[in-house]
């Protein structure tokens, strides 16, 4: 793992200006020990971090990426069953529910894929667990298996064919990203966030707090379209810089930048009254997808 994650790494092959802060630093105190020394430190911890992760993963790419798969999958259905026990309970309010599932989802399963190696099937083994929901939307969306709690946890009005709408699109948003933008490109991640935490915490925010409405759509608030523009940020920017404590992207002030520009235009696109009659569970990774693409 040690070599795998530092081969790959930009961090080890550029000069390390990952972080303006750090950058700042070294000019300051440039041909001062000072800075030598915080240049080690940076690199003494992040082979430890990779030494840490050889020592728990097993030596086979595809074995490690197997058990990896199994790991995620068995986390991914052990949270959807936690939140199926609380819509039984009905611990929350339905609409509740179903948009903490859509937050906790996603962002949990992008915590997992460190545990993949750097092999090409990596992405793709990693996505068999959101692709094996995909099925499991469609079946349940056909009434051709029935499962009436997780019903309950996914859908806004209970009604089992609504999983052939935002719920699948979610599926295929997460299995898409995985497979093909990987914990690589930022990307993926923004197209993530932006579903996860952006999407979901617009609703929650502007359902409570949502007062003033906006003029071209009297069903949205700007409270809530902030709140996803926020939300879809910030979770960008964490999974930005945890990504970047294993080698796989490069933070820096520009890709912050190109996160909020992404988070501002996906937010948008939600308020819009095309995002109700679409589904903003499609519109809103489409929209990240397509201008990522353009400014990353």
């Amino acid at each position: 793992m040690s070599s795998e994650v530092f081969s790959h790494s930009p961090l080890l092959i550029l000069p390390l200006s990952a972080s303006p802060v750090k950058s700042a630093v070294r000019v300051r105190f440039y041909g001062h020990p000072l800075s030598l020394q915080l240049r080690h430190s940076s690199v003494r911890s992040r082979r430890r971090r990779a030494s840490v992760m050889a020592l728990m993963l097993p030596e086979s790419p595809l074995v490690r990426d197997a058990c990896a798969a199994v790991v995620t999958a068995g986390v991914a259905l052990g949270l959807l069953r936690f939140w199926e026990e609380l819509a039984k309970r009905r611990v929350f309010e339905q609409k509740l529910n179903r948009k903490l599932v859509h937050i906790s989802i996603g962002l949990a399963f992008m915590l997992f894929w460190p545990l993949f190696s750097a092999g090409s099937q990596a992405p793709f083994l990693a996505a068999v667990a959101p692709g094996v929901n995909i099925i499991r939307m469609l079946l349940m969306g056909l009434g051709i298996l029935r499962n009436e709690a997780m019903v309950k946890s996914i859908s806004r009005y209970g009604d089992y064919r609504e999983l052939l709408k935002g719920p699948l699109y979610y599926a295929c948003t997460i299995t898409l990203a995985t497979s093909v933008f990987w914990r690589t490109s930022p990307i993926g991640i923004a197209a993530i966030c932006n579903l996860c935490a952006g999407d979901g915490l617009a609703d929650i925010v502007g359902r409570r707090l949502g007062k003033n409405m906006l003029p071209y759509n009297i069903d949205k608030s700007i409270e809530g379209s902030v709140a996803m523009a926020t939300a879809g940020f910030i979770a960008s920017i964490l999974y930005m810089h945890y990504f970047s404590t294993f080698g796989y992207i490069e933070e820096s002030w520009g890709m912050s930048i190109r996160f909020l520009l992404v988070s501002i235009a996906a937010a948008f696109v939600e308020s819009l009254p095309i995002s109700s009659e679409l589904d903003d569970n499609l519109t809103v990774p489409l929209t990240s997808l397509l201008v990522g693409a353009f400014i990353f």
